[in-house]
């Protein structure tokens, strides 16, 4: 059996308090930034569903209204311009909705951004890995890919 004094020799040097509290806000940094990534997948997610539906309905309408002006130009004294205005509406209200591409253009660029902060935060605060030198993605050279920052009519390509 060995004695105390030998075993404390043994023992790692307790690690400064000050060099643990750096490794527990690291660490407690690192898990906000990972949180904010996971919301940003969330939403990412919401926001896609949300459009297809938005763009399924939008097209059922406007080929309701197509119809209808097919069949209103069988009355030539029917006024149709009203079905017209409907239609601009709806192609409008279509073009409004590809600003969900450039959102979720923004959104995986601020998640990669997040994630290169947080593998750096953890590679930073834990030191040299064992097994080999930590993986760090690198961040989006780019500082923001999407340099629209309003929608106009016109202004977006349709797919």
């Amino acid at each position: 059996m060995q004695s105390l004094e030998a075993l404390a020799t043994e023992m790692p040097a307790p690690v400064e308090s000050s060099e643990m509290l750096s490794l527990l806000l690291a660490a407690e940094l690192q898990d906000h930034l990972l949180m904010a990534t996971n919301d940003l997948d969330r939403l990412e997610r919401l926001l896609s569903d949300a459009s297809e539906s938005l763009m399924t309905h939008f097209y059922g309408a406007n080929q309701k209204l197509g119809t209808l002006l097919h069949q209103g130009a069988a009355f030539p004294n029917l006024d149709t311009s009203a079905l017209h205005d409907a239609m601009q509406s709806m192609a409008g209200a279509v073009t409004a909705l590809q600003f969900q591409d450039m959102a979720s253009q923004l959104i995986h660029h601020t998640n990669q951004r997040l994630r290169c902060c947080v593998d750096q935060l953890a590679r930073d605060a834990m030191g040299p890995d064992p097994d080999g030198e930590a993986v760090v993605e690198q961040a989006p050279q780019r500082p923001n890919p999407v340099t629209q920052d309003e929608m106009d009519a016109g202004s977006v390509e349709l797919f």
